[in-house]
């Protein structure tokens, strides 16, 4: 299908916001932010605004989105290639997994646009919502492939996730506020293993 003339300056006008917007989200965060700079650094007008989005806080949850999405993508691609590069046991994915979203929260966009100002700008609602799409059917599928192997015991897969979903949570988090965050992303990366290990199967 053609796309018109009119509809792709529609499209390139919210993608020029979004991505003026997360600039400077991620630079001052969403309270220092005011509109009239989101909308001379993308250079369009407040009319373009409000036409693409509701308010500032609507144009914030599209930020939110993008970079939740970007990083979800980014974490499969790295866990699909260590899975090639480093042939192993779906424990140690599983474990690698884990640390390497860690990694992710130190990084600079989604540590303050998704982890800081999120919950703070749209409640913790809008995190819950976030782990649910990009988080739950990657950890289940890292589950069920580790029982199948015989290195986790049989356990409800559904609480099983939801529950580390929430270590996962409460540990990116606790580096995301932190005044160290390499500090605390290095101790929270630590307390993650060793809970992780408790899961694991030994040999009577």
């Amino acid at each position: 299908m053609t796309v018109t003339r009119r509809a792709q300056h529609v499209a390139d006008t919210r993608d020029a916001l979004v991505k003026a917007a997360r600039e400077l989200f991620a630079e001052r965060g969403y309270a220092a932010t005011g509109t009239e700079e989101i909308v001379a650094r993308a250079r369009v007008t407040r009319g373009a605004l409000y036409h693409h989005f509701r308010d500032k806080k609507a144009l914030f949850q599209a930020v939110m989105n993008d970079v939740a999405a970007e990083a979800a993508e980014a974490l499969v691609t790295h866990e699909l290639r260590y899975a090639q590069d480093q042939p192993g046991e779906p424990w140690d994915q599983l474990r690698h997994g884990f640390q390497s979203f860690l990694d992710v929260c130190t990084t600079g966009d989604f540590q303050r646009v998704v982890l800081i100002d999120g919950p703070a700008v749209l409640g913790p609602g809008a995190w819950d919502q976030l782990v649910d799409e990009h988080g739950h059917g990657l950890l289940a599928e890292w589950l069920r492939k580790a029982m199948a192997n015989g290195e986790i015991d049989e356990l409800p897969v559904a609480p099983l996730a939801r529950l580390l979903a929430a270590l996962i949570s409460e540990a990116s988090m606790f580096t995301a506020r932190a005044e160290d965050p390499d500090a605390a992303r290095r101790e929270a990366g630590q307390v993650v293993d060793r809970v992780l290990q408790g899961l694991r199967r030994t040999e009577a």
